[in-house]
């Protein structure tokens, strides 16, 4: 038997990066699998080759997310695992902080985070529970310079979950967080060249002084972020919840 046979997740950013890790992970370990994305075709490449289903998903608009979940409900009878896996970064000096990045980070972050839990609480209490997993960061654990909005947005998001994992304990719905670390992604080419804007350095250079900062000497790899989503999901991290793991190679020490 798999550890999580029987059960139907959603994972938000599913279409690319560490969403479609935790898919297949989760695929792989017996789940029927949403992989809910702003693009349906993305997310449908992802389902297809895990046989799960697609379902458009914008995270910053509650209607959206409410529909999202409907539909998983229609289609595979439920939802019994979330994972909170969409996300957006950006850099800006105190100086250059716009208010609408800031609401776009705090949306997307903080708001889609929230608001998905929210959305799926029924359906998780009339199966009898659930888990859900949301992303912080190692950013969530420290402040960092230019990156004041990120920071705090991912501070945020462990603050809500154990608030959500105090208030659903009674309803058996156990609500976890993961702070990944660095992790090698498309995403991180995004990242390193706004830190050769912000430090003058060469593209790729930021990239290579974190990985080999890791204390595990390396960045880190989508799928190991993926294993420890499914473990907080699955029936053997049943006594835990309200808790953040942090992914990162030891970069950050609790």
């Amino acid at each position: 038997m798999k550890p999580l046979d029987g059960k139907v997740a959603i994972v938000t950013g599913g279409a690319r990066g560490i969403g479609r890790a935790i898919c297949v992970a989760m695929a792989e370990a017996g789940a029927q699998v949403a992989v809910a994305d702003l693009s349906r075709a993305d997310a449908g490449e992802v389902a297809q080759a895990i046989g799960g289903i697609a379902v458009e998903m914008d995270v910053t608009d509650f209607s959206n997310i409410a529909a999202g979940v409907a539909e998983v409900e229609r289609t595979l009878g439920g939802v019994d695992i979330l994972v909170n896996n969409a996300g957006i970064f950006n850099m800006a000096s105190i100086d250059k902080i716009t208010p609408e990045d800031y609401r776009r980070q705090y949306d997307v972050n903080v708001g889609g985070t929230l608001f998905a839990c929210q959305a799926v609480v029924a359906s998780m209490i009339r199966r009898g529970g659930g888990s859900i997993i949301n992303f912080s960061s190692q950013a969530g654990r420290r402040g960092e310079p230019n990156i004041a909005v990120y920071c705090s947005t991912k501070a945020a998001v462990i603050s809500v979950t154990q608030s959500l994992a105090l208030e659903l304990a009674n309803d058996n719905i156990r609500v976890n967080a993961i702070a990944p670390g660095v992790i090698d992604t498309p995403m991180w080419d995004v990242v390193d060249a706004q830190f050769a804007t912000y430090e003058n350095k060469p593209l790729g250079q930021k990239k290579r002084e974190v990985g080999q900062a890791v204390p595990l000497g390396r960045m880190g790899d989508p799928r190991d972020v993926a294993d420890p989503v499914v473990f907080l999901a699955s029936d053997a991290a049943r006594y835990i919840t309200a808790q953040t793991l942090n992914v990162d190679g030891g970069n950050w020490m609790n």
